[in-house]
């Protein structure tokens, strides 16, 4: 079963990128039959970007999606949002490729479940 997961929120601030990466290492950890699959839109274009430096005893995005991409789970990032955010020429975290809204649309259609954060 493929699941979707698409975040839009910016790394911090709020607790979406980290309960969908929770989620997506989770499904890594305990579900061999599922394949999930992360697509950060929007401010969640920001979890990609390397170096992240975060209080000790906080949650770090940046090692979360390292795990994810560890284990074998694509990540996309959209190119026309890090466009937008001038992030066009910044080096993402290894493991996160550049995306298109084909491809966003194909995996929608290829999902059996998406879940939006």
């Amino acid at each position: 079963m493929k699941i979707l997961i698409v975040i839009n929120d910016a790394p911090y601030g709020t607790e979406k990128a980290y309960n969908a990466l929770r989620l997506a290492m989770t499904l890594v950890s305990e579900h061999e039959e599922v394949e999930p699959l992360i697509f950060l839109m929007a401010d969640a274009v920001g979890c990609a970007i390397p170096n992240q430096l975060t209080p000790k005893g906080y949650y770090n995005i940046e090692t979360m999606l390292k795990f994810v991409i560890e284990n074998g789970v694509p990540v996309r990032a959209c190119g026309g949002c890090l466009l937008a955010r001038g992030f066009e020429k910044i080096e993402l975290i290894p493991g996160v490729k550049r995306s298109t809204m084909l491809e966003f649309t194909e995996w929608n259609v290829d999902a059996d479940k998406i879940i939006s954060f």
